[in-house]
């Protein structure tokens, strides 16, 4: 990878790892379908100036089939899914569960795209796994809600796993800002119906219509733009890597923002979430020629 690519993995982790707060905070106030709701359609009509600006309107409507797919399984699933996992499971818990996006995807890379299996890109990917669960620490609990949380977050991250390498053979040649924005408009459009159904019993508080607003504009809108450019530049499997860093950042801002403690395992786990997606990334990979 590139420097300007590793900086835009960074920067993507960056905003996904705020993303875990901001859901944290806001979907016990408003329900997982409507924070949703919000979080796509706001980012879906923050980028469409962009788009009709460049202009890429056209793109957008010969692609609207494949566009609307990538909402679904990239956007509307996945985010409702978190979502509700949010409502009980702390934000650090919930990364690591969103962090299995990449062994998914590479497993799916294998069969669908073909892609080069490595025993270096297995090696980073179980020791970034490893990592994340040091990173947080292992709770477990056989509570229902605990289960169905589990399987709601595991589920998630198999939907954005089965996701990008659909973008990737469908929309390669398609603007990623035409896919950001399509896909956000697309999943809004199929979380409406469900909204009669999970009407928020009151108003949010400003604290929360501002977490609302952080999590649409800097946590989907831009951060989905870094993302659909970096499956186009390194590949699917090597993009959903960034669900390893993602943990780092979310309990980065979990000590700046809310001023919870960086213990020895976060660092511990820090160290091998960095590392093994360094050598998922090639990074190293003169070392196992």
């Amino acid at each position: 990878m590139k420097i300007s690519e590793v900086l835009e993995l960074f920067l993507l982790a960056a905003l996904w790892g705020g993303s875990f707060l901001f859901l944290r905070m806001a979907s016990p106030a408003i329900g997982p379908v409507w924070l949703i709701e919000f979080r796509v359609l706001i980012a879906g009509l923050v980028l469409l100036p962009f788009l009709i600006r460049l202009p890429l309107a056209e793109e957008l409507r010969h692609h609207w089939q494949s566009l609307a797919i990538v909402g679904l399984l990239n956007s509307a699933l996945p985010f409702v899914l978190l979502a509700f996992a949010s409502l009980s499971l702390p934000a650090g818990f919930t990364s690591i569960l969103n962090a299995t996006a990449p062994l998914f995807g590479t497993a799916i890379a294998m069969f669908w795209l073909k892609e080069k299996f490595s025993s270096s890109r297995l090696l980073g990917l179980l020791l970034g796994f490893i990592g994340v669960v040091v990173l947080v620490g292992w709770q477990f609990s056989t509570t229902p809600t605990f289960l169905a949380s589990v399987a709601a977050g595991l589920t998630a991250a198999l939907m954005y796993a089965i996701a990008a390498p659909y973008i990737k053979q469908k929309l390669s040649e398609v603007n990623s800002l035409t896919i950001a924005t399509g896909s956000q408009l697309g999943a809004a459009i199929v979380l409406l119906p469900l909204l009669p159904f999970t009407i928020p019993q009151k108003f949010p508080q400003p604290t929360i219509v501002l977490a609302i607003l952080a999590l649409a504009v800097f946590s989907t809108a831009f951060a989905y733009i870094l993302y659909f450019r970096l499956i186009h530049h390194v590949g699917s499997t090597r993009a959903l890597t960034v669900a390893y860093l993602i943990p780092v950042f979310a309990m980065l801002w979990g000590a700046i923002v809310l001023s919870e403690p960086i213990t020895l395992a976060m660092i511990l786990g820090c160290g091998c979430v960095l590392l093994g997606t360094a050598i998922a990334n090639g990074v190293f990979s003169r070392f196992f020629r």
